[in-house]
């Protein structure tokens, strides 16, 4: 990763220490970046996700940092109860974040969350936690339910962007918005289910998110 006067500019494979573990992750700050994007995926995914990393790169292309990093080992990924423990993936998520803080970052970079499935409940756990550090939050087809106790002490404005065929989930957010006390949106994407394979869909989620990173992670 090169350097751009106090800016650091480019891709790098990075290592995050959390406990006794080491979770590898892709750091990429464009030039003249305002923000960072820390993404959390969802259960049985990784810092490989197709649909996270075409999201990641539009944010990119939208002048956004992005972190797309793994929240679990290898040798967890196996594990079924790890892989749904929201507790242990905030931790990570708040680990990654504590890392990145630490980086040769151009002053006043702000952070935000971008969280799938799970991931979604996870982002909004740590952005309880972490308070006015967190800029904003995205979740994609997520399960914020899961973070139920923590929404009504998010301050991050929150946008949640679900499938118009993904009813449960629907459901699911509409209840999770109703909870939350922060500036907040619920996006329905037409035609679209869970994961949005439909044609253009992941391009109204990924331009959804790239709006609301831009508007509240801008300088």
């Amino acid at each position: 990763m090169a350097r751009e006067g106090e800016i650091l500019v480019g891709t790098q494979t990075v290592q995050i220490p959390s406990g006794t573990v080491r979770l590898e992750g892709d750091l990429t700050v464009p030039a003249g970046a305002s923000g960072t994007v820390l993404f959390a995926h969802g259960a049985g995914s990784s810092r490989l996700s197709p649909r996270n990393r075409y999201v990641a790169q539009v944010l990119q292309d939208g002048g956004l940092g992005t972190l797309l990093f793994d929240l679990l080992t290898e040798e967890e990924a196996e594990d079924r109860a790890k892989v749904f423990d929201t507790d242990l993936l905030a931790q990570r998520l708040m680990a990654a974040t504590d890392w990145l803080q630490e980086q040769e970052l151009p002053e006043g970079m702000r952070l935000g969350y971008f969280g799938a499935s799970t991931g979604a409940a996870a982002a909004l756990q740590a952005a309880a936690a972490l308070g006015p550090a967190i800029g904003a939050v995205v979740s994609r087809g997520g399960r914020p339910d899961l973070a139920e106790p923590y929404l009504s002490r998010v301050v991050a404005p929150t946008l949640l962007i679900v499938g118009e065929l993904d009813t449960m989930v629907i459901e699911l957010n509409e209840a999770a918005y109703a909870a939350l006390n922060t500036e907040k949106d619920l996006a329905i994407v037409p035609g679209a289910t869970h994961l949005f394979e439909e044609p253009g869909a992941l391009e109204q989620v990924a331009q959804l998110a790239t709006n609301w990173f831009r508007r509240y992670l801008g300088r």
